[in-house]
């Protein structure tokens, strides 16, 4: 995942690999058919494990309360694997069409429990979107690009980050 993160997954060879965990090249084929098999088993983990952590919690049950654990959530979850999530968004480009498919689905599953969210909050009149869809892509954006700046020695915690962008998410929405 760190090379992947570090070069991109063209500039980093099957031998490159196998040199950085200490074993011989062709020994990594005993873990993985190919590089491309690699990549996408390391983004499916991430979205499984995302998907799982987020299934795991306890909605509470107005809307604007569970967009505010959403969004407090993602930052979360994602500011604690910043390779992973520079991978599995940046590297997308890099899968075959098969597992772009599968690695979509699951990205669909996660952005569907957003987008119902802010639905319901729009029938009970506590939101004001346009646009559902677009809402819940541009949400994703603005939260997934915290980790594009956030630096654990930065001036502001992680828990100042999350409750800054809630506010923003909140009035984003209208809320």
């Amino acid at each position: 995942m760190r090379l992947f993160a570090q070069r991109g997954y063209a500039a980093v060879s099957m031998r490159l690999i196998a040199s950085e965990v200490g074993v011989q090249a062709g020994a990594l084929y005993n873990y993985t058919p190919d590089k491309q098999g690699l990549l996408f088993s390391l983004m499916q983990s991430h979205m499984e494990d995302l998907l799982s952590a987020r299934a795991a919690r306890v909605t509470p049950d107005s809307p604007l309360a569970q967009l505010e654990d959403f969004t407090r959530f993602h930052i979360a979850f994602h500011l604690q694997r910043p390779d992973a999530v520079f991978v599995s968004y940046m590297e997308l480009r890099s899968l075959d069409a098969q597992n772009f498919a599968a690695i979509e689905t699951l990205r669909r599953r996660y952005e569907d429990e957003l987008e119902q969210i802010l639905q319901r909050g729009v029938q009970a009149g506590l939101f004001t979107v346009p646009d559902t869809k677009i809402a819940t892509m541009a949400v994703i954006a603005m939260l997934t690009g915290v980790n594009t700046w956030y630096r654990t020695d930065g001036r502001l915690s992680a828990a100042e980050v999350g409750t800054i962008y809630w506010n923003m998410v909140r009035k984003a929405v209208a809320a």
